[in-house]
């Protein structure tokens, strides 16, 4: 896990980052010393550093080490994000490869099994709104629940518990 080098690229503390995250001072040295986190020490780490669970359990891509002369934090940072843009892209583009090599498939199968009922539109519709989705996600046309509304969402409901 990365959490020691998010938390030095924001320039917090430990004690900063439990501030922000809600969780303890000790908990966040435990995850920093390699102990496993829970899901919810996650969750809340993710909506702090703008994340998914995934990015943050994931081992570092070697790409990512650089030394300290060879670039800025913020280069590496960057770096992280534009690895983490291609490979969402990778996946994008496997599910629709996939979708326009399968579909024909599909199509000739139903017209041999059951030319009575084409099925295969029910199956083109529901993978093709899947399709639309993804795509909507990757390129960022689907603000409403990005990581900004999660920390908006995460900052709001840690006021609601501590004000309890």
């Amino acid at each position: 896990m990365q959490i020691q080098e998010l938390r030095q690229e924001q320039g917090w503390t430990q004690e900063e980052l439990a501030l922000h995250s809600g969780l303890s001072v000790r908990t966040i040295q435990r995850i920093e010393s390699g102990r496993p986190a829970t899901l919810e020490s996650l969750k809340c780490l993710a909506a702090v550093f703008a994340t998914s669970v995934a990015d943050l359990t994931m081992e570092k891509p070697v790409m990512t080490e650089m030394k300290d002369n060879e670039g800025t934090t913020r280069e590496r940072g960057l770096e992280r994000a534009a690895i983490r843009y291609v490979k969402r892209l990778k996946r994008f583009h496997f599910h629709w490869i996939t979708y326009a090599v399968t579909l024909p498939c599909l199509l000739m199968l139903n017209l041999y099994l059951n030319p009575d009922r084409l099925w295969v539109v029910t199956v083109a519709l529901g993978w093709g709104f899947g399709l639309m989705l993804h795509a909507v996600w990757l390129f960022g046309m689907a603000g409403l629940f990005g990581a900004e509304w999660e920390q908006r969402q995460f900052r709001k409901r840690m006021e609601q518990i501590s004000g309890n």
